[in-house]
């Protein structure tokens, strides 16, 4: 109580003698008020700096899990603050920054850091993605949440394991298969037009954005080869240089899940971080296998 009714009075006194009671007071600089002035302005404008670095960390919830730690084998979200202010603008610089200068034990993957390797796929804000691509949000308001690839088995933090996906597509043959060498005996050639056609299809980087968005592959990864392999394979069925193109449409239809069991839910379309259309290709090898098909067959098909 006597202290603030000394504070009062203090502050009374200075605005009667015509000082603000809140400006700093620089005793060696008395009789010099330029210098005073001068100071003043600079711990006003630090104050103001350093109120607006702090409205730079943005908050980054990564899912953490290490399966060698027995005593807390829980996954859990950890919070990281990150200055954004020398960050680079992507999340893979956060979680590089992060890993580099707060937390080396965080594991992921990355390699390219320019959309091409597709190995730092995982999911941020509830969007599959490559880090790489993902700008930062600068709203600090709201924390930024990172975790795996869902519905993979997680092998440590955001490392997931994609060996069932890698799988499915060699079993795809993606690679050239032809019947004959080519005529001149050094390359196969083909139209422009005809190249034209692999354009959308090529450009897959095996991210596995598109398959661990689809909730027919969730529930059926052992039999539905999911978008990423069948975009592929489309691929290869489109290429006019390919000798095994109606063999191809075949081995995918054998067994009804293995293509049929897409539904067109659109998940890998929306999340594909190179704007690829997987359901539009699935769409069109359903469509180029109906048509193959006697009348009798097609109502067979799911």
């Amino acid at each position: 109580m006597s202290k603030s009714w000394l504070r009062n009075a203090f502050n009374q006194a200075a605005r009667i003698l015509g000082r603000d009671p809140n400006k700093q007071n620089f005793p060696v600089l008395e009789g010099h008020p330029a210098a005073q002035q001068h100071a003043e302005v600079a711990v006003e404008t630090q104050g103001k700096i350093q109120h607006r670095v702090k409205k730079l960390f943005k908050e980054f919830r990564i899912y953490r899990w290490n399966p060698d730690h027995l005593t807390n084998s829980k996954p859990f979200l950890h919070s990281y603050y990150v200055d954004l202010s020398n960050c680079g603008p992507m999340v893979l610089d956060a979680l590089q920054k992060i890993k580099a200068e707060d937390d080396s034990s965080l594991s992921y993957r990355r390699s390219c850091r320019e959309g091409i390797c597709g190995s730092c796929a995982m999911n941020i804000d509830g969007t599959n993605t490559v880090a790489c691509l993902k700008p930062i949000d600068a709203d600090t308001s709201k924390p930024t949440v990172i975790t795996p690839l869902p519905h993979m088995f997680v092998i440590k933090d955001l490392v997931v394991d994609l060996t069932n996906f890698y799988q499915q597509h060699r079993s795809i043959e993606p690679w050239l298969k032809t019947k004959a060498p080519p005529e001149d005996g050094r390359e196969y050639r083909q139209s422009p037009a005809d190249r034209k056609k692999l354009d959308g299809l090529y450009e897959c980087i095996l991210c596995a954005c598109c398959s661990t968005s689809c909730p027919s592959y969730w529930w059926n990864p052992e039999e539905f080869l999911g978008p990423a392999a069948l975009l592929h394979a489309f691929r290869w069925i489109s290429d006019s240089r390919d000798d095994f193109n109606e063999e191809r449409v075949q081995a995918l239809t054998e067994e009804d899940k293995r293509l049929y069991r897409c539904r067109t839910i659109k998940n890998c379309t929306a999340t594909c971080p190179k704007s690829l259309n997987p359901a539009d290709a699935i769409h069109k090898m359903k469509t180029k296998h109906l048509l193959s098909e006697p009348v009798d067959n097609v109502g067979n098909l799911s």
